[in-house]
């Protein structure tokens, strides 16, 4: 029925993704023309132009007003499902009552929600790229007819410390509790009987250019339907999942080009690299190592380096040099939600350029690539060594030690731009155990390391610690972040995360030291396993942008995890997740008021998380979302502008399900 009120035919779908195909062009100061018309001529090519006038090979099919011209030519007589939204939304509350803005985002049983043949038109239209979600463990169970035992022990065996294998799946996310973990392995849900999709999305677009982005923006904008994005996933208050959602997989968005000499349009002129949204950190480190040259990125190797990790600030073991990730980027190239396909930079749409930089994910758009400095290569030198309680270490000594090692951190990364990546854990009553994992000390050699921790090591010896220190010396970033920081993990359903960031005032008052200490102790000592960063993000020069102001304070970026026994009765798991919250973290709060957190690892409910996340920054980012996004087509946790809406059921009592209805706050 809604195939013929289209007038869709097999010739007609087929002239029309022809014409989709062919809609080749590229973007030369800021306006589109055909891409055959476009010659570079030698005396440009010493100088780089930007690479926003050059756009990748999936860049250049898009989606125009020439091909909506088009699907009215072949007699498609609702071409408002695919079309542009350049109308402004009108603040006149006259207007608003005749027209209320949605409620509720369509929900699968709604009567708008689209019917099975509604989807096999927008398959068809972006060349089958539409995926129906089949969740990644599906394999374990009878219900999608996919049982294979062979495949669902290696899930099983892989779930956890092998994230690259959740990379390669449209829907598998990190946070897998807040969607119900309603397909997990038995193997990690041992009284688990089915799979259901549960708050997935229901369909995914393999995306591999940017018509296929737009098909999708435009689609789910014009039927009300939830939207979220999907790089690779990491995100720990997932943000690319929900009930009945469609998704944009950016996964293979891979292109990477080198600019040896690029001349930036806000004056940039040095080594730059475009970079699609969906190459990871391994893939970048890769191609920088090859044309010897470093660039910023985090520790985590699967870790999508141009989606929600830049989007979100971005911290690296290169922010002491370099700032944040964000702060090197030098353009944006991102599908609006009108559809439009822009350019972001200092002179081009410089508002939107300004909160795409740290003003997170799935928030203004959709982001194909990201044009971003290279730094020099660099010798970096590493440190690894563990302290433990013993036979021979009690308590009291171990804490000294770790209290010695938090008196240093100004010095070691604020003067000396080292990132030190630390774990503190409680295995028992008395039994506590420290590692450092890697002490990342860019542009320093072993012995000006080892100088640089004689002074803490001549501590330990006093204190009577035992340790045995391992200094490591590369002379590139690449080699020495492959050899020295572990495969992110992945997500289950026995484990909740929060995290804080702690402001250098707090080691520039001895009072302040003492309670920021206690307060981390405290929770470990009741169970919570700390995963820590002793950094600092403020180098001379950094730009104004979305990032919350705190990163430009902090001297430790920290994590907390709360885990539980999934087979444990519900009350027993909400007290574990309760306490995560509202006592750990309220420790924290305390002891650091007015700072923040760092929103891609952060608490799920944070409390007041617009000032956690943005600070003062938050107004402006909130008037640019209500600019570039005035009708609410992207939403995702705790992003900015989600404080108007809100998922209609809990898990654990207020820990909004993704499984559930997104509407907006009465």
């Amino acid at each position: 029925m809604f195939v013929k009120r289209l007038g869709l035919t097999a010739v007609s779908l087929l002239a029309l993704r022809q014409n989709l195909a062919l809609a080749q062009t590229i973007v030369v100061n800021g306006e589109t023309v055909p891409a055959d018309e476009v010659t570079v001529s030698p005396a440009e090519e010493a100088v780089e132009p930007p690479p926003a006038t050059i756009l990748f090979p999936e860049e250049t099919t898009q989606l125009t007003d020439s091909v909506l011209a088009n699907l009215t030519e072949l007699e498609l007589s609702s071409i408002d499902l695919f079309s542009f939204d350049d109308d402004e939304v009108d603040d006149d509350p006259a207007v608003q009552k005749r027209n209320p803005p949605n409620q509720c985002k369509t929900y699968p049983g709604d009567p708008r929600y689209p019917v099975q043949a509604v989807w096999n038109v927008f398959n068809l239209l972006s060349g089958g790229k539409l995926i129906k979600t089949v969740p990644f463990a599906s394999v374990c169970y009878d219900d999608f007819g996919n049982f294979d035992q062979a495949r669902c022990d290696f899930i099983s065996a892989n779930w956890i410390n092998n994230s690259y294998i959740h990379i390669e799946d449209p829907t598998s996310i990190n946070a897998v509790l807040f969607e119900g973990a309603n397909c997990l392995p038995q193997a990690l849900d041992p009284a688990s009987t089915e799979c259901l999709v549960g708050g997935l999305p229901s369909y995914v677009v393999e995306a591999r250019n940017v018509a296929h982005v737009q098909l999708a923006v435009n689609f789910a904008r014009n039927m009300n339907l939830r939207l979220v994005v999907k790089n690779t996933g990491h995100d720990f208050g997932a943000k690319s999942t929900g009930a009945g959602a469609l998704s944009i997989w950016t996964h293979h968005f891979k292109s990477v080009q080198f600019f040896p000499n690029h001349q930036a349009d806000g004056g940039y002129q040095g080594p730059a690299f475009k970079v699609g949204a969906g190459v990871q950190a391994y893939e970048l480190y890769a191609a920088a190592h090859q044309h010897d040259v470093t660039v910023v990125g985090g520790e985590g190797a699967t870790v999508g380096v141009m989606g929600g990790y830049v989007l979100g600030g971005g911290h690296s073991p290169l922010s002491g040099l370099y700032g944040m990730a964000s702060d090197n980027v030098l353009s944006f190239e991102v599908v609006l939600a009108n559809g439009r396909f822009v350019t972001a930079s200092a002179t081009k749409n410089p508002d939107l350029f300004w909160a795409l930089r740290g003003g997170g994910g799935s928030t203004y758009g959709v982001v194909t690539s990201v044009t971003v400095k290279a730094h020099p290569k660099m010798h970096v030198s590493t440190l690894t060594f563990e302290l433990a309680t013993g036979p021979t270490v009690t308590p009291d000594q171990f804490w000294e030690a770790i209290r010695a090692f938090f008196d240093g951190f100004i010095e070691y990364a604020v003067d000396h731009a080292n990132y030190e990546y630390f774990r503190l854990a409680s295995f028992g009553p008395g039994f506590f155990h420290f590692d450092m994992g890697p002490w990342f000390a860019p542009q320093m050699t072993s012995d000006e390391l080892q100088d640089l921790v004689a002074p803490l090591f001549a501590r330990f010896d006093a204190i009577g610690v035992e340790y045995t220190p391992v200094f490591r010396d590369f002379d590139n970033f690449h080699d020495a972040w492959q050899a020295s920081f572990p495969l992110e993990p992945w997500g289950s359903n026995f484990i909740r995360q929060a995290s804080r960031l702690f402001p250098r005032a707090n080691w520039e008052d001895e009072a302040k030291l003492n309670a920021t200490f206690d307060a981390i102790k405290s929770t470990v000592e009741e169970g919570n396993y700390v995963i820590a960063f002793n950094m600092a993000a403020a180098p001379a020069g950094y730009p104004d942008t979305a990032v919350n102001p705190a990163w430009r304070e902090t001297v430790m970026h920290c994590i907390a995890a709360a885990m539980w026994d999934p087979a444990a009765p519900e009350s027993a798991i909400k007290a574990a997740s309760d306490k995560l919250t509202f006592d750990w973290m309220q420790r924290w709060r305390d002891v650091s008021p007015g700072a923040g957190a760092y929103m891609s690892e952060s608490d799920y409910i944070e409390p007041d998380f617009t000032q956690a996340f943005w600070g003062t920054k938050y107004p402006q980012a909130l008037q640019m979302k209500k600019k570039y996004d005035p009708r609410d087509v992207f939403y995702a946790q705790n992003a900015v502008g989600s404080e108007f809406w809100e998922m209609s059921e809990n898990i654990l009592g207020n820990l909004p399900s993704q499984n559930s209805r997104l509407c907006r706050k009465n």
